[in-house]
């Protein structure tokens, strides 16, 4: 429920205005400054009346006695939730992402862009994290025989990404056999996810060991995680480390270590992004990322998942300054995440 401070809607607008008026200036925002840019005439005394109220809701507050008021975390989050979530990506920008997007010449070259992308539009840190294996959707795997009775395996990930294994099953395979194998999940498993290939499989020999055995077999052996190695790894892209340690929030060179540090962690980033997965709003917004770093107080975080098939295959985001331009960023965000699901569900 809105607190009584913001019950009233000129209370709501200078809120807002204060708020796109640091975000834009970095500076501490006078009364004066809010009443030469707010739509209705209003004396600064009024908007330093409103101001008041709004100090003492916890949405402003004041660094130092003769300064304007800052926005606090409260005041950024009425902001995403009353304003930023209801923007839309400008034609501007739409014609931009795509435009760097679609000029990468491989699905890996496609995710770097696509990590740069979400730094140019934050000052922050652009990530992008692929699916894990097991959870990747196949569209077509080979198997090919090399010395030793090793076998190279071939996965081609929905979107053209390749993955490929040099494994060594717990039996010998001839070059035939291993066609067969292929063949049969070409012909059976298009589409379908590593994890969901393997248990169908195992369905499969359940059912008619006599009819199934021998090729389920065989596939379950080929795809086995244990010989694909760690199918919950993933690729983690980020970009825009040096931004984010520039900029003015982070003067404590001991938290802008530790957030390095952090930013250095992969799996700790993945786990963050985790939490846009089961969020129920298409674009997740976390402000103050105290489980980041110490230096998370003063971060967001803005996060989206891209899907194929209505199964979550990634996730992008944004970690940036708590400051941050958070209508571009939302509908960028947003906008990338329908770029690689609309690209997942074509491919």
């Amino acid at each position: 429920m809105t607190p009584t401070v913001l019950q009233h809607k000129r209370h709501q607008q200078i809120l807002n205005d204060v708020v796109r008026t640091y975000i834009e200036t970095g500076e501490p925002v006078s009364s004066r400054s809010v009443a030469q840019r707010h739509a209705e005439p209003l004396s600064p005394a009024t908007v330093r009346n409103v101001m008041a109220d709004l100090e003492e809701g916890g949405y402003l507050y004041q660094p130092h006695t003769s300064a304007g008021r800052v926005p606090t975390a409260a005041a950024y989050r009425y902001f995403v939730e009353q304003v930023a979530a209801q923007a839309t990506a400008s034609p501007e920008d739409r014609q931009w992402i795509r435009r760097e997007l679609e000029s990468a010449q491989t699905p890996e070259a496609v995710m770097e862009r696509a990590s740069h992308v979400l730094s140019a539009v934050s000052r922050g840190l652009g990530i992008f994290i692929s699916p894990p294996l097991a959870s990747s959707v196949v569209e077509h795997v080979r198997f090919l025989l090399v010395p030793d009775q090793r076998v190279l395996v071939v996965l081609v990930i929905t979107g053209g990404t390749t993955r490929d294994k040099l494994i060594r099953p717990t039996r010998s395979f001839r070059q035939e056999d291993l066609d067969r194998v292929a063949d049969y999940l070409n012909r059976h498993y298009s589409g379908w996810t590593l994890e969901g290939m393997r248990a169908d499989l195992r369905l499969q020999v359940e059912r008619d060991r006599e009819r199934y055995g021998q090729l389920a077999g065989d596939a379950l052996i080929l795809c086995d995680p244990a010989v694909l190695g760690d199918s919950a790894e993933r690729k983690v892209y980020v970009e825009g480390a040096a931004q984010i340690a520039a900029a003015v929030e982070f003067t404590n060179q001991d938290q802008l270590r530790e957030l390095l540090e952090a930013i250095e962690e992969k799996d700790r980033l993945i786990t963050l992004l985790s939490g846009c997965i089961e969020a129920p709003e298409p674009v997740h917004v976390e402000l103050g990322l105290d489980q980041m770093s110490n230096a998370g107080k003063h971060l967001a975080l803005v996060s989206a998942s891209y899907s194929s098939r209505d199964a979550v295959q990634g996730t992008l985001g944004i970690v940036g300054p708590m400051r941050m331009h958070y209508e571009r960023v939302i509908t960028a965000v947003a906008f990338m995440a329908q770029f690689f699901s609309e690209n997942q569900e074509g491919s």
